[in-house]
């Protein structure tokens, strides 16, 4: 067996403190690797191998600053790595890039090793990861069963054990499919948050790098490593991102008519996992997923498959028969869309995301099962389209409304296969997600990955300021600002704070210091908050963050008499939020008792 199998990051970084070598464990891991698993298209060459290995001792001065040094990692071969070919598992497309990708850029800096190239389904298109002239990569589990895709060669190597983390994409689910059904974590990330620079396209507007790992812990090092602002990368952007704890008595949404399309396991497993969710705790609170399936059906039934085709459209029209029949099928179905049904289809998924945020602001995340079922191999064959579609039912609708994601394992279900579940957020909760799940994960206690090896809890060492890549390290922090009135979710002037990039972080209470007015003659109608010296009361606000760089255009925007100062919370904390001159008040209505503006609201509807 390989001395390093089912090593997390953390472990690998203290084998190294501990004395052990690069050279000795990546020469006999490289070694151990058969080019003949279906989950690599191609792996790193001996020589490669000894060039970085040679750097890496030359760098290895200062471990700090190499978090990563010397653990290796696989690509999914739609990522160019220089020297490495890159196949999109069709190879009349093969070419051999120069250049790293940004993303494989920055795990290098960090240390890390790439060993080699992952198989997936064609063009990453695709929830199988049976579409590949390299073969079908089965299920870690069991192989009569799919291993999921596109992602599919990632996901094998790391549940498996044969490597710490592992790179795939996602742009419907190709990072959270797999990930489920085979017993590890995906992570897909707020989208631009990692570089896309160096990614072959699938649908440039959705699509994320994500990551696997075996533990959650590994994931969010990771996120923090590889993300980042990429000025080169037009749809790379700044992400301010929420660290809010929603590990006590979360509200979490779940589907209040959950489908399995007749996979009994996976709805006892569902069920089991709702009983573990409430155990921790957790509000459980049915939601209308109908919204959500609509917006999901966009990504094949509406114009976005026609970015797909722009993506390939080269090899396509002069090599179709270099294509995946499937892969050809569905991209092709873009010939029969126009630039007006792309603006059509923009119309309605912008009023579909106004209608989910609206979801979204009434729990703390969403929890779905990653899919809602599993497959077997000859099932797939024969049935390819619609069951693929089945295995997106709970992860379709992410891209396309800019949300988080991060696929963990929860149950083994009672036939022996992994069942997992995916908590989502809004864009830049990706570190809220991660703290949950983390205490999630630390509940299942479930052996890592396929490889029957019980959890560790050593996590990995921290990271110093030289090797933080996220937003959210390397950019001004966000304004925390407290809300009263008009500017709470779902009131009238709650778009000025959603326009300007604001995150909502959490409902909470002034100190019972403070009195609630309605000033009269405002439209909308707007309360006045006032701290007192007695007779004061707490008062609900919600707590949004405000990045930098908006925060005075959005209190330009505050009329006289309100104006923005210093309030004090029932736990202590000093944030800035709404205030009033008090000469104001005189004619006002003291509305305290109400508790809040939206229960005076609702009084007064």
């Amino acid at each position: 067996m390989l001395k390093t199998s089912a090593w997390t990051i953390g472990e690998w970084q203290q084998a190294y403190r501990d004395g052990q070598s690069p050279r000795g464990l990546l020469t006999d891991l490289l070694a151990f690797l058969d080019n003949k698993d279906p989950a690599w298209i191609s792996l790193i060459s001996a020589t490669k191998l000894e060039m970085r290995l040679d750097q890496l001792e030359i760098a290895a001065s200062d471990l700090d600053d190499l978090p990563l040094y010397g653990i290796p990692f696989a690509v999914k071969d739609n990522i160019d790595v220089a020297d490495l070919p890159t196949t999109c598992a069709c190879p009349a497309f093969t070419y051999t890039p120069t250049q790293d990708a940004t993303v494989i850029k920055k795990l290098l800096a960090a240390g890390a090793v790439a060993i080699g190239k992952t198989n997936l389904d064609q063009f990453a298109t695709g929830l199988v990861g049976t579409r590949s002239p390299y073969g079908i990569v089965p299920n870690t589990f069991n192989k009569r069963y799919i291993c999921g895709g596109s992602s599919s060669g990632s996901a094998s190597v790391v549940a498996r054990g044969l490597v710490p983390f592992a790179l795939g994409t996602d742009t419907a689910g190709s990072g959270r499919v797999p990930a489920g059904l085979n017993n590890i974590v995906g992570l897909k990330p707020s989208i631009g948050l990692i570089s896309t620079t160096g990614v072959v396209p699938a649908c440039r507007t959705l699509d994320c790098v994500s990551l696997f790992t075996l533990n959650v812990a590994d994931a969010d090092c990771l996120r923090l490593i590889c993300g980042g602002l990429d000025t080169n990368n037009a749809y790379s952007r700044e992400i301010f991102g929420s660290t809010r704890d929603i590990s006590i008595k979360p509200i979490l949404g779940i589907p209040s008519s959950p489908q399995f399309f007749g996979d009994g396991q996976s709805s006892d497993a569902w069920d089991l996992t709702l009983e573990h969710l409430k155990a921790m705790g957790a509000i459980l609170k049915p939601v209308d997923f109908t919204v959500l399936h609509k917006t999901a059906a966009l990504l094949y039934e509406g114009p976005w498959v026609a970015e797909r085709y722009a993506a390939i459209e080269t090899i396509l029209t002069a090599h179709p028969e270099a294509i995946n029949p499937v892969v050809r099928r569905i991209i092709e179905r873009a010939n029969g869309i126009s630039a007006v049904d792309a603006f059509k289809g923009e119309y309605q998924r912008v009023a579909l995301k106004q209608k989910a945020n609206e979801i979204m602001a009434g729990v703390d995340a969403l929890v779905v099962p990653t899919t809602p079922g599993i497959y077997t191999l000859a099932e797939i064959e024969q049935e390819p389209t619609l069951l693929n579609n089945q295995l997106g039912t709970y992860t379709n609708f992410v891209n396309l409304l800019d949300w988080c994601a991060l696929s963990t394992p929860s149950e083994i279900r009672n036939d022996g296969l992994p069942f997992g579940v995916t908590f989502i957020g809004p864009c830049g909760y990706d570190a809220t997600l991660a703290s949950f799940a983390r205490h999630w994960e630390q509940t299942r206690s479930l052996p890592l990955g396929a490889t029957g090896r019980a959890p560790t809890h050593l996590a990995p060492h921290p990271l110093t300021p030289a090797t933080r890549g996220a937003a959210e390290d390397m950019t001004p922090k966000p304004i925390t600002i407290a809300v009263v009135g008009a500017h709470l979710s779902g009131m009238p002037l709650n778009g000025q704070l959603t326009e300007r990039g604001a995150v909502l972080l959490e409902t909470t209470k002034t100190a019972a210091t403070y009195k609630l007015f309605a000033l009269p003659g405002t439209v909308p109608p707007k309360p006045a908050l006032l701290r007192v010296a007695e007779g004061g009361c707490a008062i609900i606000i919600e707590l949004w963050a405000m990045p930098t760089e908006h925060f005075g255009a959005f209190v330009g925007l505050i009329p006289s008499p309100l104006g923005i100062g210093t309030l004090t919370l029932d736990d202590g904390r000093e944030v800035k939020g709404f205030i009033c001159e008090p000469w104001v008040l005189d004619n006002a209505q003291d509305i305290s008792e109400f508790g809040g503006w939206r229960s005076y609201m609702a009084n007064r509807a």
